[in-house]
């Protein structure tokens, strides 16, 4: 009796060690066929701009953004005044992305003739399973064109003259999702320009941004901007730029209300040639809307 104990205790030994062997083999395999893939955070922005400047975002691959941002101020003393406000600027937009990380865009904005476009590569994206990528990383150059015109008075007739006006902006733009409700950025920037023989400002300037998101509903969250300007114009007394507001997310539909005291929409107006401080005392308050609707040109394959 007791050596059929011992047979049977052997025995049950013998197939949990059997088993244990086989489950082995099994998940060996299982993790040969289905290898481990990093988990990446999703939606840091939701959007490609925080609301005056780019975040990180990239579209999907196949993805045209068409965007329409507008900018609503008051000039004080102004007798035309209108109804809604005495100027409005409108920036026409579209964004296509060639792949999930690059995206390139043109703009022109109707206030300002200013012609620009920009090329963004996302380089980095933040992992939520790992602290080999603690941040994400994305480089934005982007350029615009401004025309000027100028009429010199001569003895006989006026004579018109124009110049153009190039700028390029370089920037790095890391950021970090610190958690499902707060994001966080930070922009250094380099502004590059043709240099003007009517005043000693430096062709040359650096500048770095900030910006936050703060999620405060399903769709809605609370977004903020500030750029430090290292070395501003000397011929003009210009502030740094400031914004806060909100997005409201509908499906493919974004829509952005800031108040801000930047009228410009393109890189190196806004961050270095804003003339107005933050503040509601003539007319330097400033009401911006933007819309951004994205539409999807390629459906993706299912494999």
């Amino acid at each position: 009796m007791k050596n059929k104990k011992i047979y049977q205790l052997l025995t049950i030994a013998f197939m949990v060690f059997s088993s244990s062997i086989n489950a082995q083999d099994l998940l060996d395999k299982l993790n040969e066929e289905f290898p481990d893939k990093p988990v990446y955070e999703i939606a840091t922005f939701k959007t490609t701009r925080i609301g005056l400047g780019h975040s990180i975002e990239t579209r999907k691959k196949g993805a045209l953004e068409i965007s329409l941002y507008n900018r609503y101020w008051n000039i004080p003393n102004f007798e035309g005044q209108r109804f809604l406000a005495d100027v409005v600027s409108t920036r026409y937009g579209l964004d296509y992305s060639f792949s999930d990380n690059f995206t390139f865009g043109l703009g022109y904005t109707n206030h300002d003739k200013i012609t620009d476009g920009f090329v963004k590569y996302k380089l980095l994206k933040q992992r939520a399973d790992s602290r080999k990528a603690y941040v994400s990383i994305a480089l934005l150059q982007t350029f615009s064109h401004r025309k000027f015109e100028t009429t010199d008075g001569g003895i006989y007739e006026p004579v018109t003259t124009s110049s153009n006006n190039y700028a390029f902006t370089s920037q790095v733009l890391v950021a970090r999702k610190i958690n499902s409700e707060l994001s966080l950025q930070i922009t250094p920037t380099f502004i590059h320009r043709k240099a003007n023989p009517l005043n000693d400002d430096a062709n040359n300037q650096f500048a770095v941004g900030f910006g936050g998101r703060h999620k405060i509903g399903g769709h809605a969250s609370i977004v903020s901007e500030y750029f430090y300007v290292a070395n501003p114009l000397e011929s003009v007394e210009t502030y740094n730029a400031f914004m806060v507001g909100v997005n409201w997310e509908l499906s493919h539909l974004l829509l952005q209300f800031q108040v801000t005291n930047a009228r410009n929409f393109v890189e190196d107006t806004f961050i270095t040639q804003t003339t107005n401080n933050f503040n509601a005392k003539d007319g330097n308050f400033h009401f911006g809307f933007n819309a951004t609707f994205v539409l999807h040109t390629k459906k993706k394959k299912i494999k």
